[in-house]
């Protein structure tokens, strides 16, 4: 590598473990990341803000931006509320019950919509929830922010790496359905085990605070019929649009701020209150994030350990699928999931072509979506939605650490991992 590439590894780390240890704000480490790497000229401008694989992914923010918004009107409706008494009184106010539902409920929207949509509709029936039963809400958050990612791998729609693994391998909504799916109904249920030990603290069972709950009438909640009808039309449509993606060619980011736009200008919901529930440091933060990375692609860092894979693999379908899954899952540990699908892409193309190019070959395809997609579980900041919930956790004043996350994190990644190795091997390498 050249010197500006080792230098720009070097910024990168410094920024990570800023980010790592909270010694500033992760935003103020993510864009002084970002400026010195402009400053020294990793990238540019035009690398920076227009390139979609080595900058700022617009798709991303964008979509972001328009689902909060939508979330922001729909939470004037006491919908919200609704939700989460319907949801505590079907666990009758049984702690691990609860996670149980949520997780299943996460997971399986998850694989419909995407991942980030999915936590922004879930968190608020979250933390009311965790409120009428005396609950620690980040144990659930955690689990929900996980859950995403794990229901995600599903399908096409579900994670963003999927879309562009979809289109550089010409795989369909179908294929995802039929080769993932079957894996990760498994992997939530050894997922769901795993948060009754790693959260067992957490399940404090307040007797006085279930009655209380089976007591309410959830419909009570609804404030504003009306609104909530127009909104549910117009996520009902969001969501159909997300889903028939293959068919309609609109980008999420599209689908979301065209929803969110008819959906203030259709209403009596001021501009004000709509942007009121945007989180607009994630936004920032994943613009800065965005930047660091990229200039590692454009130095040549990622290149070069994606070259390095391909030297290793010598044509080795077993030992490839292996590397491509666990490789992936540790570098999406400690990257942004999304370029480095973005990077591996053509690598992944040209080893299916150099193991025969047949249907056989295309399980490494599946083996980059899945270490992707299940290492953005291991720490805070590598996927979206991670990042989003703990956005939403401190803007509601219960604030979730980089190390609080990583520390469930990385038991997940590995026992997800480690369990999807013998449905590779029983289903396409012996």
């Amino acid at each position: 590598m050249t010197v500006l590439a080792w230098i720009s590894l070097a910024v990168f780390l410094c920024s990570y473990a800023l980010i790592a240890t909270e010694r500033i704000h992760r935003v103020a480490a993510a864009l002084g990341g970002a400026g010195i790497m402009l400053l020294i000229h990793a990238t540019d401008a035009r690398a920076a803000f227009f390139t979609e694989h080595t900058g700022i992914d617009w798709n991303v923010i964008l979509l972001l931006l328009g689902m909060m918004i939508i979330v922001g009107v729909l939470k004037e409706t006491g919908v919200f509320e609704y939700l989460a008494i319907w949801a505590a009184k079907r666990a009758r106010g049984r702690p691990f019950r609860l996670m149980v539902l949520l997780i299943l409920i996460t997971a399986c929207a998850s694989a419909l919509l995407d991942n980030v949509t999915t936590v922004l509709l879930i968190a608020p029936v979250t933390f009311l929830v965790c409120e009428r039963l005396a609950l620690p809400v980040a144990p659930y958050l955690i689990a929900e922010a996980m859950a995403a990612n794990i229901g995600g791998t599903a399908t096409l729609v579900g994670d963003p790496p999927n879309i562009i693994i979809a289109s550089r391998g010409g795989l369909s909504f179908n294929d995802f359905l039929v080769h993932l799916a079957p894996l990760v109904v498994v992997l939530l249920v050894i997922f769901i085990g795993l948060c009754r030990f790693l959260f067992r603290g957490s399940f404090a069972y307040h007797p006085e605070r279930a009655a209380e709950i089976m007591a309410l009438n959830e419909r009570e909640a609804i404030r504003d019929r009306r609104l909530l009808w127009q909104s549910l039309g117009v996520l009902t449509l969001v969501m159909v649009a997300f889903v028939l993606h293959p068919l309609l060619h609109y980008e999420p980011s599209v689908v979301a701020l065209l929803g969110a736009g008819a959906l203030v200008a259709a209403t009596r919901v001021t501009t004000e209150q709509a942007i009121a529930e945007v989180e607009w440091p994630t936004l920032v933060f994943f613009a800065g994030l965005f930047v660091m990375v990229g200039a590692l692609v454009e130095t040549g860092v990622i290149g070069t350990v994606s070259d390095r894979v391909v030297d290793l693999t010598d044509g080795d379908l077993r030992f490839t699928t292996m590397l491509l899954l666990w490789g992936s899952a540790a570098i999406s540990a400690i990257v942004d999931n999304i370029p480095y699908v973005a990077t591996m892409s053509p690598i992944v193309s040209d080893l299916v072509n150099a193991t025969g190019g047949d249907g056989t070959s295309q399980v490494l395809w599946w083996a980059l979506a899945v270490g992707a997609d299940l290492g953005g579980n291991a720490t805070a900041v590598e996927a979206a939605a991670n990042v989003v919930i703990i956005g939403i956790a401190a803007r509601n004043r219960t604030p979730i650490s980089f190390w609080e996350f990583t520390r469930y994190g990385l038991v997940v990644t590995f026992v997800t991992v480690l369990a999807s190795v013998p449905y590779f091997w029983v289903r396409y390498l012996i």
